[in-house]
């Protein structure tokens, strides 16, 4: 969604481009009515920074900004999730209040889910993400690269291409990433995964891959970051973010979908590998299952 991605590119933006930014996030309806010259007068800016604050995003034009927010404004009335009754049918929204029941507070989390997963399956670049599977499938190991809230997801990445053959290894401790990626090879791959593409534990070791030769992968929401730029292919992902889910807890489930695309493109590019290794290592989940204890006839 493009309020997510104005969200997550504010951090990175000037100061005369981040007036804009906010001034589009306080109310994205609002736009529709408004020129680039009003929307640069109301900011105390003007329509070139405007144009340049599109183009920060990756747009074209202002135009073309319009219409991403009105695809979105669209998509966001078609879901009908309301706060109900007491909340007189207002959209749902991102935030939980403290009168708000369970229930909506489980419609909240849902939609900001689904708006996250939805934005990143848009958003993902075809092309990029065959281009880091077949590297993934040929490399000779894989590193991963990510702490705190990415640290989890990098245990998740590496679990998921280990079991399907291929040597991955997930680094959390910066010294033994970058010892780690001081041995890569061009022949070797490394994955890095950071929400606000920024982390400096993690933009160290993935330089240093780059620096030996390795196909370097990133993982972000930020595709002008430092470590988005330091990858030779990069992956884009949303953010779901609502009261207390802020950061990495917002974006957790569209890199997992995006680590999943990448774990099932690797596995179907290199079937008989993926397959023999699922199989032989079946019994393993099997041994360690607690049966229920039979009842005493």
């Amino acid at each position: 969604m493009i309020t997510a991605l104005i969200q997550s590119e504010l951090p990175r933006l000037t100061a005369s481009l981040r007036k804009v930014g906010e001034h589009v996030l306080a109310d994205p309806a609002a736009l529709a009515q408004t020129s680039a010259a009003d929307l640069g007068r109301r900011t105390g800016t003007s329509q070139a920074t405007v144009t340049r604050f599109c183009q920060a995003l990756g747009l074209d034009s202002y135009q073309a900004l319009l219409l991403e927010l009105a695809k979105e404004q669209g998509q966001f009335a078609h879901d009908h999730f309301t706060r109900g009754p007491s909340a007189q049918g207002r959209p749902l929204g991102p935030d939980i209040g403290p009168d708000d029941t369970l229930d909506q507070v489980i419609d909240v989390i849902a939609h900001a889910d689904a708006q996250a997963l939805r934005a990143t399956v848009e958003r993902l670049d075809r092309e990029a993400l065959e281009r880091a599977a077949r590297a993934l499938v040929k490399a000779r190991r894989i590193d991963v690269y990510g702490v705190g809230q990415s640290g989890i997801l990098a245990r998740e990445a590496e679990a998921r291409l280990f079991g399907i053959g291929c040597q991955a290894r997930d680094w959390s401790e910066v010294h033994a990433a970058e010892t780690s990626a001081s041995l890569l090879t061009p022949a070797d791959a490394a994955l890095a995964l950071s929400h606000s593409g920024s982390t400096r534990e993690v933009l160290g070791p993935l330089r240093l891959a780059a620096e030996r030769g390795a196909t370097t992968i990133a993982i972000t929401s930020a595709p002008r970051s430092p470590v988005a730029q330091a990858a030779s292919i990069h992956l884009t992902s949303a953010s779901g973010e609502t009261s207390f889910r802020h950061g990495g807890f917002g974006t957790r489930h569209s890199v997992l979908l995006i680590i999943d695309c990448l774990y099932a493109r690797v596995a179907q590019l290199s079937y008989d590998r993926a397959t023999a290794s699922i199989a032989l290592t079946a019994h393993i989940r099997e041994e360690h299952t607690t049966r229920p204890r039979r009842r005493a006839q």
